[in-house]
C-alpha cells in the first residue's frame, strides 16, 4: 500500500508539473499577444514566484489542520478550479481581458501550488521504506528533469501549432488527471494512531491553534536552528542558491551570445544539454543507490564539489563544443548533490516535524532565488556575464567548504548505518 501510495504520488506531480509549463507558456504568449509588453509577460512568472514565497510561509497554519495527502487534494482542486476559471475568462473576453483579472488568478493558482513541494517531500518518507527512501527521490527527480526537458520544447511546438487555446485545454486535461491521482494517495497510520479527524468542528480546530498561530508560523524556522544538521543543510541550500540563477534562460543566452560568440540556436542546444544531463544523472542516482546511501553525506560532498567545478570550467571556456560537454556532464553532480540533500534533510526531522521544516526552507529558497536573480542582472551589467558564472561556481565551492565543516554531525548516522547494512 504504501509504495502504491508513493507511485500515485509520483503521477500526480508528473501530470501536475506537465500542466503548468503548458499553461505558463500558453498565457505567455497570450499575454505577448494582447499586450506586446514583454514587462507585462515577466510579470507572469514574477506573480507565481512571490505567490510561492506567501504561501510557503503561510503553510504551516494549514498543515496544522490538513493531513498531507488531503492538502494536497485541496491544492489539486483548488488549482484545477482556478485554471478552469482562467481558461474560460480568456475565452470569452479575448483581447479585451483584464491583465489585473489574469495575474490574480495566476496569483492565486500558484499560492495554492506553493503547499506542493513541502507537502510532497514530506509525503515521500512517509510512503516508502526507509531504505528506498533515496531511490525515491531519484525517481521523483528524474520525472521532474524529464517533464523540463521535454516540457518547454512540447510546448512552444503546440502553442505554435495548436494555438494557445488548444494548449490551454490539454493543459486542463493534465490537471484533472494529476487531481484524481491525488485522490488515490493514502497516508500509512503511524505507530496505530488513527487518521485525524478533519471534519470535526471549525470552533474546535479554531481554538486549538488561533492561539497559537504566531508560533505556528515560526515553527519551522525554531525546528531548524535547533537542530545542527537542519542548520548544515539549510544554509549550504542557501549558499548554493545565490550562485543558482545563473542558469535562467537570460544569463545563459548572453553567455552563449558574448563569451562562446555563438546565435540563439546555441543558446537552445546549451539547454536541451543541461537538461539531458540532469536527467541522465538522476537515473544514474537510481541505478547506484545502494552504494551511494551508504556514504549519503559525502555523495551530496561530492556533488557539489564536481558541480562546482565544472562551472568555473564553464566560466573559462570560449568553445561552444566543449560548453556543450560541460553542461552535459555536469548534471550528474548537480543530480547527485540535489538528491543525497533532499534525503538527508528528510532524515533529519520527524514525521510532524518535517513539513514545517521543508515549507520554512521553501520560503527562504524562493526568497533567495529572487534577490540572487536581481543581483545577477546588476552584477551582469558591471562586470560581464562570464565572471557570473566564475561567482556562481565559488558560491557552490563555499557550500562544499559549509559541508565539510558540518560533516561531524553526519558522520554518527552513516557509520551506524554501515553497521546495519
Amino acid at each position: 500500500m504504501k509504495k502504491t501510495s508513493f507511485y500515485w504520488l509520483w503521477s500526480s506531480q508528473t501530470m501536475s508539473n506537465a500542466a503548468d509549463i503548458l499553461y505558463v507558456t500558453a498565457l505567455t504568449v497570450l499575454v505577448l499577444q494582447g499586450t506586446e509588453s514583454v514587462v507585462s509577460t515577466i510579470l507572469v512568472p514574477f506573480f507565481r514566484i512571490f505567490s510561492q514565497i506567501v504561501s510557503g510561509f503561510l503553510a504551516p497554519l494549514m498543515l496544522r489542520r490538513f493531513r498531507l495527502p488531503r492538502l494536497m487534494l485541496v491544492s489539486q482542486g483548488g488549482q484545477f478550479l482556478l485554471f478552469a476559471l482562467l481558461a474560460l475568462y480568456l475565452q470569452r473576453s479575448g483581447e479585451s481581458a483584464s491583465l489585473s483579472a489574469i495575474f490574480g488568478l495566476v496569483f492565486a493558482m500558484s499560492f495554492l501550488d506553493g503547499w506542493t513541494a513541502p507537502v510532497r517531500n514530506a509525503l515521500v518518507p512517509r510512503l516508502v521504506p526507509r531504505d528506498w527512501l533515496m531511490r525515491a527521490n531519484g525517481l521523483i527527480s528524474v520525472s521532474d528533469q524529464t517533464v523540463q526537458f521535454a516540457g518547454w520544447g512540447v510546448s512552444g511546438v503546440l502553442v505554435a501549432f495548436a494555438g494557445p487555446s488548444r494548449t490551454l485545454l490539454i493543459a486542463g486535461v493534465l490537471y484533472a488527471a494529476a487531481l484524481v491521482f491525488t485522490a488515490l494517495i493514502r497516508e500509512p497510520s503511524v505507530h496505530g494512531i488513527p487518521e485525524r479527524n478533519e471534519s470535526a468542528s471549525g470552533a474546535s480546530r479554531a481554538a486549538e491553534t488561533d492561539p497559537n498561530w504566531r508560533e505556528a508560523l515560526l515553527e519551522g524556522w525554531k525546528l531548524i536552528g535547533r537542530s545542527p544538521r537542519l542548520r548544515g543543510l539549510t544554509l549550504i541550500d542557501s549558499i548554493d542558491m545565490l550562485g543558482g540563477s545563473v542558469w535562467v534562460g537570460a544569463f545563459t543566452l548572453l553567455f552563449v551570445q558574448e563569451a562562446l560568440g555563438q546565435g540563439e540556436e546555441w543558446w537552445g542546444f546549451i539547454n536541451a544539454s543541461y537538461f539531458a544531463g540532469a536527467v541522465l544523472g538522476g537515473i544514474l542516482v537510481v541505478t547506484l543507490v545502494k552504494k551511494l546511501q551508504k556514504r549519503l553525506f559525502d555523495s551530496m560532498l561530492a556533488g557539489i564539489f564536481g558541480y562546482s567545478a565544472i562551472t568555473l570550467a564553464y566560466a573559462g571556456t570560449t568553445s561552444p563544443a566543449a560548453a556543450l560537454l560541460l553542461v552535459l556532464v555536469m548534471g550528474p553532480f548537480a543530480e547527485l548533490s540535489m538528491v543525497a540533500r533532499r534525503t538527508l534533510i528528510q532524515q533529519s526531522a520527524g514525521d510532524e516535524e518535517l513539513p514545517k521544516v521543508l515549507s520554512a526552507q521553501a520560503t527562504v529558497l524562493n526568497l533567495i532565488f529572487c534577490a540572487s536573480l536581481l543581483g545577477m542582472a546588476k552584477l551582469a551589467e558591471s562586470v560581464g556575464v562570464v565572471n557570473l558564472y566564475f561567482y556562481a561556481g565559488g558560491m557552490s565551492l563555499l557550500a562544499f567548504a559549509i559541508g565539510l565543516g558540518v560533516r561531524r554531525h553526519f558522520a554518527s548516522e552513516a557509520s551506524q548505518e554501515r553497521n546495519v547494512q
